[in-house]
């Protein structure tokens, strides 16, 4: 066990205040101080990009090292954490855990998709059917945990892997360097993924496997992380332009809004929380910074600065038994932020009639 090295937390209202001493542009009609959220920081001890917690539980949180090649556990109570090697060139990318609290991870950069079971310290290696899907990304569970579907970023596909006999099954994207990135699945179990080669989403026929994609108006557009709202609305991050994105499968209609650091905002990871709010790490800012975008209310709700700068915050979870969301650094932590209502302010109240 190693001791805990806790980096420091900031106040709601000291991380505005925080931000507005590093001279953080704000838009205007931007909500008071008082709807910044607390944030949280763990000083990871071993080097290698630390990034993509997943939570088990309130005390226990997995995450990979993507540089050095390892998985690593959190214990927020103690701080204590634990690592598990992975072997040379494995690059995990990505990690989910599933209801026996075994820990699903991609290995980016050698073709499989990694079982790790830590009551026995087993590792079954799942490889990918193509060598040309070099490289599974992001990997995320259907509703009841059956599948786990993933991203193949240069691979140019999208995966879906069968935990019952461990069949994959890859569907190529049809246009070329579409860089499939983040993933979803939405509430009627269509997988949603953000083509951040291009200025396009595409979903996947859970029965057929048809991949269909959906062009932004934008061709400069470049979805990279997205989340779908409970009525099948997608929301996504398009990390060139700085802004949020919807796409409405109902209405076939695509709509944007500015994020508050404009062209420099570098939108990367998302959240999206049990209230309808989503959540966009800017990783163009140093500091980065944490914005909640409500999206019933269509506005920007909330932005706290990172308080060890972030460096980039690549992905995130969130948590709906703790209401936490949890996040990695390039700086070399982990992170949670709270984003229960901030009491006193009514930023987070309904519009009149809604």
């Amino acid at each position: 066990m190693t001791a805990p090295n806790l980096r420091f937390s900031i106040s709601p209202i000291d991380a505005l205040a925080f931000a507005a001493a590093l001279c953080v542009a704000l838009p205007s009609g931007l909500a008071a101080p008082g709807d910044a959220v607390e944030i949280r920081e763990w000083e990871v001890p071993y080097d290698g990009r630390p990034r993509d917690p997943f939570a088990a539980d309130a005390d226990e949180v997995w995450f990979v090292g993507q540089v050095n090649g390892y998985l690593g556990r959190l214990t927020p109570s103690s701080g204590a954490f634990f690592r598990r090697d992975l072997g040379e060139g494995a690059g995990p990318h990505n990690l989910i855990v599933d209801d026996d609290r075994i820990v699903w991870f991609a290995g980016n950069r050698n073709a499989y998709i990694g079982r790790y079971d830590p009551k026995t310290d087993a590792i079954e290696r799942i490889e990918m059917p193509d060598p040309k899907a070099k490289d599974p990304h992001t990997l995320v569970f259907d509703a009841d945990r059956s599948h786990i579907w993933f991203t193949v970023q240069h691979g140019n596909s999208v995966g879906r892997l069968r935990l019952a006999d461990r069949k994959v099954d890859l569907m190529p994207v049809s246009t070329r360097g579409a860089r499939p990135y983040g993933i979803k699945v939405g509430p009627d179990g269509t997988p949603w993924v953000a083509l951040f080669g291009t200025n396009k989403l595409a979903s996947v026929d859970p029965e057929t496997l048809e991949v269909t994609e959906y062009a932004a108006p934008d061709a400069e557009a470049r979805p990279r992380r997205l989340e779908v709202t409970d009525d099948g609305r997608v929301w996504y991050s398009d990390y060139t332009r700085g802004k949020v994105g919807r796409y409405d499968p109902k209405t076939k209609a695509f709509a944007e809004w500015d994020l508050p650091a404009g062209e420099n905002s570098l939108p990367y990871g998302t959240a999206l929380d049990s209230k309808g709010r989503l959540w966009i790490a800017e990783t163009g800012p140093q500091p980065n910074q944490l914005v909640g975008f409500d999206t019933k209310r269509e506005e920007i709700v909330s932005v706290t600065p990172v308080p060890s700068g972030g460096g980039t915050v690549r992905h995130m979870m969130y948590d709906p038994e703790t209401n936490v969301i949890w996040f990695g650094t390039d700086s070399g932590t982990i992170g949670k932020a709270k984003v229960s209502k901030p009491g006193a302010s009514d930023a987070w109240a309904p519009k009149a009639g809604e």
